[in-house]
């Protein structure tokens, strides 16, 4: 299904996906530019398209817009998704097609296109990947300093590519934007005229937005309508920007970094980009989170076929209180509902009794442990419950042994300030000797103790983001930290994978400050929010939901808020269960609800975890909404109405995804229940609801359905 035809008399290359074409063009001056990114098209009807007269702008400029990766350099005055300085301060670039390739690969088909420029010594290649079943565009790109001697090639900006809508009448954005606590708050407004940049400048992906955008004409709805997306698969500092262009054209340019960074490429060296993705759907907003879900599922996850357990975690019952008898009375507590993890947080190791301390030192607390974890690992373990513990690699307490040794692992500055933030400094990351550190560290604790989930966390942004040794060393590149510490942070979790192939790895950073598809190639799950609270929870998670599947996100039961127990146990069904409440203040009846609702999960989780994801009804929060799953011949609805309303809620809630013929069926522990419809009718009439919600707040329900037997 997934090809690659080129038509070299035309010089054009048709992409094709499931239901998709992306299709690029070598102008006769040189350039390469995006003729087509929508529905399927025929090789020659996409080689057709070559023909046709461009737009341009007014007085006949060019239209930089167009072009697969703008360079700063000749006529254009838009975004630069490349920026370089050559030797002498030329800011220039000039770059003319070498020469094109097209491999098969095992899932799918890759292109690369050559070009270099027409005098100083860089080579750029372009790259594009399609896939098998998924309608996931993949492109990146890879710079080539081909010269000798030393003069390096400074790089500005390096994007990993540029994305050219269709033009439309008008043009809505949809993006998420927020804070600490308040992650993943969904916005779709008019994309204003100009440039819109969303980014991150604090060396993680960050809490205040998130690498991707939505795109369509003002009129898309859940189920119905074009939706373009772009996303990049990033965990550093990133930058992606919408811009919205007189003549009636929309571009997107994304790529790591953020402005004022510069990179030296040396003679010989090459930097490659991360990817940067690109999905277009006709169903709507719903169809194009199926695609992201599916994608991330088939091609991103290392293992997304399993089955995420029940996890239960230390953290909000006993903060900092941490120490052996403790966690085995709680453990005990938890295996009594039916957790399957239990997972050990912050407060285990060096002398960390609170968070001024022992960051850095990672061995177990030898007045907390006596013994060491070993105790407490093979007692989790008899109880029937894998055992995992919170870590915090790239951070250091100055009061610690580790900085006291190493003070000069840490970002800084000479003459500068070393500023704390939660009384942490960041580990340079990007030093070898660091990530050797942390690896070795790492490899012993989960060797040693049998560990099978490690909480990843990182509480504090990047700041005073120097690395003195390389002025020192004569390479004067410092600002290679902000690649190499991601690229670092990466290279040691899949070295733990390998070593480790029992280890799972959840991707944490003060909540959900480390979620893209570039930290989901090597973890299980991410924490979506430090904000358990289950009625905030819901617009997080619908936020999330946009591009990132159910089956990656952490959810827990906690103690916030004021929704009764089922409720949260329905919001956090959502996803992937979990439960930090402190059980030593769960009332007996709490206890046995836990219970019934953790089995209750399990019986679908499935379903949530690998299944189609419908958001129904209205937003979470008002009114009556619903979240349904499809996976095989099993369907699940979680139900929600949190306040009521002067009028009544709706009777019925349309579902969708449904074999229409089928004849559907309630599905409960006890076998069949309930009077039988078929699909046809449940998505055109509706699943009558009304009668399955208590009256007054914080109503919600579970149902499944299944075919009648």
């Amino acid at each position: 299904m997934a090809s690659v035809v080129v038509d070299r008399e035309r010089r054009v290359w048709s992409l094709s996906t499931q239901h998709t074409t992306y299709a690029l063009h070598a102008t006769e001056d040189g350039k390469l530019v995006q003729l087509h990114w929508g529905v399927r098209l025929a090789p020659a009807e996409a080689a057709g398209l070559a023909g046709r007269p461009h737009i341009t702008a007014p007085y006949d400029l060019p239209l930089d817009i167009e072009e697969q990766l703008p360079v700063d350099g000749g006529l254009r005055w838009g975004v630069p998704s490349l920026q370089v300085t050559f030797i002498g301060g030329v800011r220039s670039l000039e770059l003319a097609l070498v020469s094109d390739h097209i491999e098969q690969e095992p899932h799918g088909t890759r292109l690369d296109l050559v070009l270099a420029d027409t005098h100083f010594p860089l080579t750029v290649v372009l790259h594009y990947r399609v896939r098998e079943d998924c309608d996931v565009v993949e492109r990146w790109t890879t710079l080539r300093h081909t010269g000798g001697g030393d003069t390096p090639v400074t790089v500005h900006r390096a994007d990993s590519g540029n994305w050219l809508l269709p033009e439309l009448p008008h043009y809505r954005y949809s993006a998420v934007w927020g804070a600490w606590s308040a992650e993943h708050q969904l916005r779709r407004e008019p994309l204003p005229r100009g440039e819109l940049t969303f980014g991150s400048r604090h060396g993680l992906t960050g809490h205040q937005a998130n690498p991707w955008i939505m795109l369509d004409d003002g009129t898309a709805t859940e189920d119905r309508g074009e939706v373009w997306t772009v996303a990049l698969a990033w965990s550093g500092s990133w930058r992606l920007t919408a811009q919205r262009r007189f003549e009636g054209r929309v571009a997107v340019s994304a790529g790591f970094g953020h402005e004022g960074v510069t990179w030296r490429l040396q003679p010989g060296e090459e930097l490659t980009t991360p990817p940067v993705l690109g999905a277009y759907s006709e169903g709507g907003f719903g169809a194009a989170s199926r695609a992201w879900h599916g994608y991330a599922r088939q091609y991103v996850l290392p293992l997304a076929q399993e089955v995420r357990p029940v996890l239960y975690n230390s953290w909000e019952a006993v903060a900092f209180d941490v120490e052996e008898e403790g966690q085995l009375e709680i453990a005990r507590k938890a295996a009594d509902l039916g957790v399957e993890l239990f997972v050990m947080d912050d407060g285990w190791f060096g002398r960390r009794v609170d968070s001024s301390a022992g960051l850095g030192d990672w061995w177990p607390n030898p007045e907390r442990f006596p013994e060491g974890l070993d105790r407490l690992a093979d007692e989790v373990r008899r109880l029937g419950m894998g055992f995992g513990v919170w870590v915090e690699p790239e951070m250091v307490n100055p009061d610690s042994d580790l900085y006291r040794t190493h003070p000069d692992w840490v970002l800084h500055h000479p003459n500068r300030r070393r500023e704390e933030l939660r009384t942490q400094l960041v580990l340079n990351f990007a030093r070898e000797d660091v990530g050797e550190w942390a690896f070795g560290w790492l490899d012993k604790l989960v060797g040693d103790h049998g560990i099978t989930f490690l909480k990843w966390d990182m509480n504090r942004a990047f700041s005073q983001a120097g690395w003195p040794a390389r002025e020192k060393d004569g390479d004067g590149d410092q600002d290679r930290l902000w690649i190499d510490h991601t690229r670092n942070v990466y290279a040691v979790m899949d070295r733990l994978r390998a070593n480790h192939p029992d280890l799972r790895i959840e991707s944490c950073a003060g909540g959900g400050g480390r979620v893209d598809f570039g930290i989901l190639a090597r973890t299980d799950e991410v924490w979506t929010s430090d904000n358990t609270d289950a009625f905030h929870r819901q617009s997080i998670q619908h936020g999330f939901s946009q591009v990132y599947p159910a089956g990656v996100m952490a959810a827990w039961v906690t103690d916030a808020g004021r929704a009764p127990l089922a409720y949260r146990f329905h919001v956090a069904m959502a996803g992937v269960l979990g439960i930090g409440g402190n059980l030593h203040q769960w009332s007996p009846e709490d206890i046995a609800e836990a219970r019934e609702l953790v089995a209750r999960y399990k019986d679908i989780r499935a379903t949530v975890q690998h299944g189609e994801q419908y958001r129904l009804g209205a937003e979470p929060g008002r009114g009556l909404s619903a979240i349904q799953y499809v996976y095989r011949d099993e369907v699940a609805v979680l139900l929600f109405h949190p306040h009521p309303e002067v009028l009544p809620a709706p009777g019925l809630l349309r579902l969708a995804g449904l074999d229409a013929d089928a004849v559907y069926q309630e599905y409960t522990g006890a076998g069949a229940a309930g009077p039988k419809a078929t699909g046809r009718v449940l998505m055109s009439v509706g699943l009558p609801v009304r009668d399955r919600l208590a009256p007054g707040d914080w109503a919600s329900a579970l149902i499944r359905l299944r075919p009648a037997r």
